[in-house]
């Protein structure tokens, strides 16, 4: 299990207010949030105040400069505040390059095992979780944060409707877009920063994979930003065309991903050390159903819709989602956090006709969808155009083959030379 930083206080944070109308959460049939029900949320930044996990104190001069620069990202270190802790955060959200976002799904030639209805679950049958390779998967789900530099890198027009003005509602990341006049800018507020991003569809996903894959440039949405690189959208916005989309290997150019279903099940329910050691079947290394105390340091919580509990839902002070590693002890073999509950995530699979699919459970979905045998519905996933508020995604990594080749040609040369140089 990945460890808990404990003690260290959090020490950045916003003030703000939020006025919101308070309804009730519609639920479309495949358990995400519907469109009716939907709280019409207005934060509005004022100052200095409580963050939930610390205090802090921010510059007009720091929130004019995080506006020009990209993101307005505030980073609360480790640290625990009100009884809650939550899973160590890298020092710079925005450094893809630091291994504290990432994890190492190994143990290639990995054997899979049967999910959906066949394995008393939902959505169509398919042997999932066999990896035949070593590749890394996000430790945790995309943030509004990254999401935000995102935006403010390639979005200054917006050309393929990367932000969705959802994102402000009451369910929604709180990212808000200003026009300018020369075109747009876009902040995160302060407490939601470091939640998930949601009101994102596969294609958004997809161009947020491009840009990682092109090493986070700034400029219009094009070949070089978001239509080319691990995938080639070319201007794909339609069902069709990006169901149609494919995966552009290594050797291609591609680099990072949305993980194709298998790898996104393997990260989430194997239990890793050796190609045959089986799988749980809660994505917090549990075969016993989570519970959802945010406080709760034994572990094997999430983030997910009951009425069992009055007053319990939303978890997290009103707020719908939970930060990012939120929940103590309840990581993945492998180490990722909250890939059961908090937001669905995308992955590469075409269940059944133009859908692409979705895994793990939200906030606004009972706890059995974070089960191992279930996907988002009968169906297994949404129209990849979809961007609904309880949706979100993270990213994979694949090395190059012949980096990975390179590497190994090179251990072997240095025990050939250390050979030699004893005998």
């Amino acid at each position: 299990m990945a460890g808990f930083a404990r003690g260290s206080r959090a020490n950045a944070v916003f003030f703000f207010v939020s006025v919101a109308a308070a309804t009730d959460t519609g639920k479309n049939e495949r358990g995400c949030p519907g469109e009716i029900g939907r709280a019409a949320g207005f934060p509005f930044l004022v100052g200095t105040a409580w963050h939930g996990r610390g205090l802090a104190m921010i510059s007009a001069r720091g929130v004019a400069r995080a506006a020009v620069v990209g993101a307005m990202v505030l980073l609360a270190v480790g640290g625990a505040a009100l009884g809650q802790t939550h899973a160590p955060w890298p020092t710079d959200w925005n450094n893809w390059n630091d291994p504290a976002l990432w994890v190492t799904v190994g143990n290639p030639r990995n054997t899979g095992e049967l999910a959906g209805a066949g394995a008393g679950g939902n959505g169509p049958d398919r042997i999932c979780g066999a990896v035949g390779y070593t590749c890394k998967v996000g430790k945790f789900e995309v943030t509004a944060g990254q999401y935000t530099a995102f935006l403010n890198a390639v979005a200054k027009t917006d050309t393929y409707g990367l932000y969705n003005t959802d994102m402000v509602l009451g369910y929604g990341c709180q990212i808000q877009r200003t026009d300018t006049g020369s075109g747009y800018t876009y902040i995160v507020l302060a407490d939601w920063a470091n939640r998930p991003v949601n009101c994102v569809s596969w294609g958004d996903a997809a161009r947020f994979a491009n840009w990682l894959t092109h090493g986070q440039p700034t400029g219009a949405q094009d070949g070089s930003t978001t239509e080319d690189g691990s995938y080639y959208l070319n201007g794909a916005i339609s069902d069709a065309a990006l169901v149609a989309v494919v995966r552009k290997s290594p050797e291609q150019g591609g680099r990072y991903y949305i993980p194709t279903e298998d790898e996104w099940y393997k990260a989430a329910y194997y239990k890793s050390g050796g190609t045959t050691a089986g799988y749980w079947d809660y994505p917090t290394s549990s075969d016993t159903a989570s519970g959802r105390d945010m406080a709760d340091a034994s572990g094997n919580n999430a983030n997910y819709y009951t009425t069992s509990t009055p007053g319990a839902y939303p978890i997290d002070s009103g707020k719908y989602t939970t930060v990012a590693g939120e929940f103590q002890n309840s990581d993945s073999p492998y180490g990722t956090f909250d890939q059961g509950g908090n937001v669905w995530e995308w992955n590469e699979a075409i269940p059944y006709g133009s859908f692409r699919g979705l895994r793990g459970g939200s906030f606004g979905s009972s706890g059995t969808y974070l089960r191992a045998a279930n996907c988002s519905s009968g169906f297994g996933g949404e129209s990849p155009s979809y961007e609904g508020d309880s949706v979100g995604f993270r990213v994979s990594e694949v090395p190059e083959p012949a980096t990975m080749s390179l590497l190994a040609f090179g251990g072997l040369v240095l025990l050939y030379r250390r050979r030699g140089a004893s005998s």
